[in-house]
């Protein structure tokens, strides 16, 4: 598998995310960590989505290291600083799920609070219903775990045709579609960072055309075996997703409805945030996680 790996001088200088790159092998890859706060404190995950990196949680870690809390934010292989196969036919869902399975087992956290967003639900509510040994608690913001089995949001499918027909995929004007906040020119470069060239955007070319929206897709027969391991999920599941975001309404009701951790949980709705509900209220989001890790000991 040919894999691509951005020069270290195009994070240099990046506005609010000052923190030390670490570096773990899965399957052959590498994949990019923060590591912060006490190795003692309870671990916090962080799992982004598409087509963002670790750099689009800079306002919840703030929060969270203030909560004297650890923080492990993973880049997605194909994103960020990880490695980035080349090859759209290299990005599949299944291996998408167990290269961030062996990056997690080989930074060693134990019993962590995954916070996931975007594709890192699809990819991180898999490994609760695989792994679920990992997770102490969860918290699913503007995310789901489709399986094709409902019909998506019109607005989904329109951003899924559309990452198809666009000769460039310009990732900071999309991050700045899903954004009710006007991004900084430091901030819209550090989201195109990652991506020299469209050479390196294989995977956010590809991961549109992963979700399952048929019930013959290649994820969703797995994504049906995770909703009923789910199902007996009895630890805590905190859903906090935004008002809005036209793509991931009402999949806070499918979580709230059939999984048992959700239950007697007061669920907030962030208002004033779109889909990438990290740029417009992080602080708030990373205040939420926090009170949530301090109330379910």
């Amino acid at each position: 598998m040919d894999v691509l790996r951005t020069p270290d001088e195009r994070f240099a200088l990046l506005p609010g995310f000052p923190f030390e790159p670490r570096y773990v092998d899965a399957g052959g890859v590498r994949v990019h960590h923060i590591d912060e706060g006490p190795r003692d404190a309870e671990t916090v995950l962080l799992l982004h989505g598409e087509p963002t990196w670790s750099f689009v949680w800079r306002h919840v870690i703030d929060e969270l290291l203030r909560a004297r809390l650890r923080v492990v934010a993973l880049d997605l292989v194909g994103f960020g600083r990880s490695d980035k196969p080349v090859r759209r036919e290299d990005h599949t869902y299944a291996r998408h799920v167990e290269w961030t399975r062996q990056a997690i087992e080989s930074i060693g956290v134990r019993d962590v609070t995954l916070v996931c967003h975007d594709w890192g639900g699809l990819i991180g509510l898999r490994l609760v219903a695989e792994q679920g040994r990992m997770f102490a608690r969860v918290v699913a913001t503007n995310t789901g775990l489709p399986t094709g089995d409902v019909r998506m949001p019109d607005a989904f499918l329109q951003w899924q045709q559309a990452s198809q027909r666009i000769p460039e995929f310009p990732t900071a004007r999309i991050v700045q579609g899903g954004t009710l906040t006007e991004l900084s020119a430091d901030v819209a470069a550090a989201y195109d960072a990652p991506f020299p060239s469209e050479e390196y955007k294989a995977a956010p070319r590809q991961m549109p055309l992963l979700v399952p929206t048929a019930p013959n897709d290649p994820g969703a027969v797995a994504n049906r075996a995770a909703w009923r391991q789910l199902r007996e999920w009895t630890r805590p599941f905190l859903c906090a997703f935004s008002d809005s975001d036209p793509i991931t309404r009402g999949a806070d009701a499918l979580f709230r409805e059939a999984i048992p951790g959700c239950a007697g949980l007061d669920h907030p709705t962030i208002a004033g945030a779109a889909h990438f509900v990290q740029e417009d209220r992080g602080a708030e989001l990373g205040a939420i996680v926090a009170r949530f890790v301090a109330s379910t000991p």
